[in-house]
């Protein structure tokens, strides 16, 4: 499993993007913004993101749904509440998505598990490749494209570490942890247990605030750590709920689960520290649009693909 998925620090997103070359104009008066109105209303009325749709209309119509104030700007707040509105809806239908696609995919035999050769099939039908090739095709897949053959080696990664009971099948559970590890319960007390492995120096199944602020090294010397004191905050006001100054298996549970509002938070104050040209601690619609790329990356626009970059 990555451990890309921050459980230390705030997350920090595409930190060397830089905004559209040229100088933006004015939205005002601008063309580009005014030619496709009705679009994006209809965009707007459908409860459904169309990620379809090209990359200004996307951010326009993302920016308008955040935007509960209607004052033409996103604060911290608003888009904080926008990214976790985000985050739980990818999950529920993840979830939802699942056993859907398990029981389509487990036909060959329908025996309750999916095999890789099962998923492997309808993998290369969903992207195109006609039935006799599935049928007899060679597993270096010499007559496929780069970009191909390089999601099914990314695919075959996952795949096994997601196979706990075996490395040819995958269970329901499994096959959710696969797929989409971020919504998977056992992959989230994976990351509690990895947690532990590197922090609690006792054994005591539990986190003092000493053993999350202070790191150290295999031999037990103390690390430098500029971030201690932060360390310690986080520590108190994020993972310690009940104050008892330990932190158990529940607590950091509630601390690494990607439903926890401060991740939202975090990559909201991320995105505002990166996007916020005029410094007034806001973002408009034009800065924006002005730095295109970092926003269509982030949980705000494209949640299932930043999630998976982390895992």
């Amino acid at each position: 499993m990555s451990q890309n998925f921050a459980l230390f620090v705030p997350i920090v997103l595409y930190a060397g993007l830089v905004g559209l070359a040229g100088h933006l104009p004015s939205l005002r008066s601008s063309p580009i913004i005014y030619r496709v109105p009705l679009k994006i209303k209809e965009a707007l009325r459908d409860p459904a993101l169309n990620e379809s749709l090209p990359p200004l209309d996307l951010l326009t119509v993302v920016f308008k749904r955040a935007d509960q104030s209607g004052d033409d700007l996103l604060d911290l707040d608003e888009l904080a509440s926008y990214i976790h509105y985000r985050t739980k809806s990818h999950i529920e239908e993840a979830l939802q998505e699942n056993y859907g696609l398990f029981m389509t995919i487990d036909k060959n035999p329908k025996n309750g598990v999916v095999s890789w050769n099962e998923y492997h099939d309808y993998f290369l039908m969903k992207h195109g490749v006609d039935e006799e090739y599935i049928r007899k095709h060679n597993e270096k897949h010499p007559g496929l494209g780069r970009s191909l053959k390089e999601s099914i080696a990314r695919d075959k990664a996952s795949w096994s570490e997601a196979a706990k009971s075996d490395p040819e099948f995958l269970t329901l559970d499994e096959f959710l942890a696969f797929r989409h590890p971020e919504s998977s319960a056992n992959n989230i007390l994976t990351l509690v247990d990895d947690l532990l492995d590197k922090l609690d120096r006792d054994g005591d199944e539990m986190l003092t605030e000493e053993e999350f602020a202070v790191l150290q090294v295999s031999g037990g010397e103390t690390l430098v750590s500029q971030g201690e004191d932060q360390r310690r905050m986080e520590f108190r006001s994020a993972i310690d709920k009940d104050g008892n100054s330990l932190a158990d298996r529940r607590e950091l549970l509630r601390y690494i689960d990607p439903q926890n509002p401060r991740h939202a938070r975090e990559e909201a104050m991320t995105l505002v520290t990166l996007g916020d040209t005029d410094r007034d601690g806001r973002l408009s619609l034009e800065e924006v649009l002005a730095k295109m790329d970092l926003f269509l990356g982030s949980k705000m626009v494209n949640t299932a693909k930043s999630f998976h970059d982390e895992f």
